[in-house]
């Protein structure tokens, strides 16, 4: 076999394994072959039998019936259809992402409580899992186990995994404190137009990490000898940066002041986990952080990561472009204030149920009942702003929405250069939204949704808007390519689904 389908057979036995929720070594067991023997098959390194293939196949109880690719996954929507009943919200996929960065200051065990399954997680355990972090699937496939090893082997980094998701910048922080000399791959992720990692290099900097950056790769070097002698400013007050100079402080022995910190829902959780780690965090939910950091953490932890409220925001949005009454369950009101006060302005007709905390112990949810509304289009236009302003992953939602209210709302997505572009895809599906520069679409209302097939947005939340949109349009549409949702949500075609929508998935033959 070519080293073209050696590789992509390995894919597919590595997916079909996660799926199984065994580690390498579970199946080399299986197998009768090394833990290094599987790692290499996976990789396309190794040159694998026909019978092999099938006794792979056995034991992950998985198919592998073509020994080609597969191909992209494609959604086909039967749109038109209300929805009814009520649906969870799932926990956080920027917090789960964090959570398993920050598992790397632990020399304990670490098990993380009903992770989000997407490929966004799955990319950041293959790089964990090349530099010699065992993690597994426990509780059925619930919940996620981490355990580092003594040292990490960062030579064997997963390379094609680490530049499939931007997280990945968030190894800086821990791996500052486990070793003195590293590389790290180029960053990927959503296509979102230019992002500088300045603001990281700036605040990390203060803990002695030093970096270049050459074809492709970060090579970081640390100096012992520096620490933070006076608060660290951040220069934006970005989520991943203040996350990053919080993982750099948790093991800096001393205290650590952090100012124009975002304090938004996933660096939340992150603080709330430190805590477990004996780190102390004082202004929690505010932009202004002080961590008592500690030179070693080596403590078997047990966390529960919030819900997710760009999910919720997700849900909500599907129960308003569909006419639907939908519940939505264990949404982290205290995150969506701003957007509800919105919807609320627009007409929406919902109600909420007495507040009730997270499995952390420290989030506030609700459960929102969600009714057919006859809603307008606001005033203002619509914004982003840090935390507990309207959340920057929720502007592209409102895209869908204002395109069924009645006027016009001008929206304003000041943060991403190419995302406000990715919004007018929406007019393929019959919407009416006028681009008026790189970051400001107008959106009239309201429309008749029609269905169409296209190609997924490269953008993550745009992509849901597309597919939300298809729910509502009378007909049958077709989404192409849809790896890009499924970095940020958990079977989440299945789930809306259960509750009356019509989605299958489908791949070329």
């Amino acid at each position: 076999m070519s080293d073209d389908y050696l590789a992509r057979i390995g894919h597919l036995i590595r997916d079909a394994r996660q799926h199984r929720g065994w580690t390498q070594a579970q199946l080399a067991e299986a197998l009768g072959t090394s833990q290094s023997a599987v790692h290499r098959i996976e990789r396309g390194n190794q040159n694998i039998s026909l019978e092999m293939i099938a006794r792979i196949s056995e034991a992950l109880d998985s198919e592998i019936v073509s020994l080609g690719y597969s191909g992209p996954m494609h959604l086909r929507v039967v749109g038109g259809r209300q929805l009814s009943g009520s649906i969870d919200v799932k926990t956080s996929k920027n917090a789960c992402v964090a959570l398993l960065c920050a598992s790397l200051l632990n020399s304990g065990r670490t098990v993380l409580r009903r992770v989000a399954r997407i490929e966004e997680v799955y990319r950041i355990l293959e790089v964990l899992n090349s530099i010699g972090v065992r993690t597994r699937w426990v509780n059925e496939g619930a919940d996620l186990e981490i355990v580092p090893p003594a040292e990490l082997d960062m030579a064997a980094i997963d390379a094609d995994a680490a530049r499939r998701t931007r997280s990945i910048i968030m190894f800086l922080g821990p791996l500052l404190h486990r070793t003195e000399r590293f590389r790290l791959p180029y960053a990927g992720g959503c296509d979102l137009g230019t992002r500088t990692v300045q603001p990281h290099m700036i605040a990390l900097r203060r803990f002695g990490l030093d970096i270049t950056a050459t074809e492709g790769i970060y090579h970081a070097q640390v100096d012992r000898s520096v620490a933070p002698d006076r608060p660290i400013v951040l220069t934006e007050r970005g989520d991943t940066v203040t996350e990053n100079a919080l993982l750099a402080a948790a093991r800096h022995p001393g205290v650590t002041v952090i100012r124009n910190a975002s304090s938004n829902y996933m660096v939340q959780d992150l603080c709330f986990f430190l805590e477990q780690l004996g780190v102390r965090v004082e202004g929690i939910g505010t932009t202004s952080l002080t961590v008592h950091g500690v030179a070693r953490i080596d403590v078997d932890v047990d966390y529960s990561p919030s819900e997710d409220p760009v999910e919720a925001m997700s849900l909500l949005t599907a129960a308003v472009v569909t006419e639907s009454e939908l519940t939505v369950r264990r949404v982290p009101v205290e995150f969506l204030e701003i957007e509800l006060a919105v919807l609320e302005e627009m007409g929406l007709d919902y109600d909420r149920t007495p507040e009730y905390a997270a499995d952390n112990g420290r989030t506030r949810l609700t459960d929102l009942t969600v009714r057919p509304s006859k809603l307008e289009a606001p005033i203002d236009k619509i914004h982003p702003m840090p935390f507990p302003g309207l959340n920057i992953d929720n502007v592209p939602f409102f895209a869908a929405i204002a395109a069924t209210a009645q006027g016009q709302t001008l929206i304003h997505d000041w943060v991403y250069d190419n995302r406000a572009i990715y919004l007018t895809d929406l007019n393929r599906l019959g919407g009416r939204l006028q681009l008026l520069d790189p970051h400001r679409v107008l959106v009239d209302g309201p429309i008749r949704w029609r269905a169409a097939e296209m190609m997924c947005p490269p953008a993550l939340r745009p992509a849901v808007v597309v597919l939300l949109a298809m729910m509502a349009a009378e007909g049958t549409s077709v989404l192409r390519n849809v790896y890009v949702i499924n970095r940020g949500y958990e079977d989440l075609a299945e789930r809306l689904n259960q509750v009356g929508a019509q989605i299958e998935t489908f791949r070329d033959i």
